[in-house]
C-alpha cells in the first residue's frame, strides 16, 4: 500500500513541476518587446562624426602590437613557428621557410612579404588582414632576422 501511496505522490509532484513549468513559459507576456534602434544609446554631441562612432581612435597610425601577435600566432605559427624559423608543427609538410635568415631577408623587400601574406604563394594561404595587421607582420619577421 504504501508503495503505490509513493508512486501516486511522485506522479503528483511531476505534474506539478510540468505544470508550473508550462504556465511560467507564457509567450504573450506583455513585458517582452522587440528591440529597435532607438533603444540604442544616443552618441555624444563632441563626436562630431554625423552620429557616427568611430571603433577606435582616427589619430592612431600604430597597430596594438599584441594584435600582430594574435595575427602571428592564429596565422603564421602553425608553420613558420613561433620564432619564424619555419619550425612549426605544420612547418616540414608544407616546407615553410625560415624567415629569420638574413640571406632569404636580403632576397625579400618589405612589398613582396606584404602581398605574400595578402595573397598567398605555393602553399601559403591568402590572409584577409588589415593593411596595419600586415605592416606589423612585416616589421616582425624583419626584426627577427637572425644576425
Amino acid at each position: 500500500m504504501r508503495r503505490r501511496h509513493d508512486r501516486a505522490l511522485g506522479r503528483l509532484v511531476y505534474t506539478a513541476v510540468l505544470a508550473a513549468g508550462l504556465l511560467g513559459c507564457d509567450p504573450a507576456s506583455g513585458d517582452v518587446r522587440q528591440w529597435t534602434a532607438a533603444d540604442h544609446d544616443p552618441p555624444s554631441p563632441n563626436e562630431g562624426q554625423g552620429g557616427k562612432v568611430a571603433a577606435r581612435p582616427v589619430a592612431s597610425t600604430e597597430t596594438d602590437q599584441g594584435l600582430i601577435e594574435l595575427a602571428w600566432q592564429r596565422n603564421c605559427a602553425s608553420c613558420h613557428g613561433r620564432a619564424g624559423r619555419g619550425d612549426g608543427p605544420q612547418g616540414p609538410m608544407v616546407r615553410a621557410p625560415d624567415l629569420t635568415n638574413a640571406a632569404w631577408q636580403e632576397r625579400v623587400t618589405d612589398a613582396q612579404m606584404a602581398e605574400t601574406i595578402k595573397k598567398g604563394k605555393d602553399k601559403m594561404p591568402a590572409f584577409d588582414l588589415p593593411q596595419p595587421v600586415i605592416d606589423g607582420l612585416v616589421k616582425r619577421i624583419r626584426s627577427s632576422r637572425a644576425r
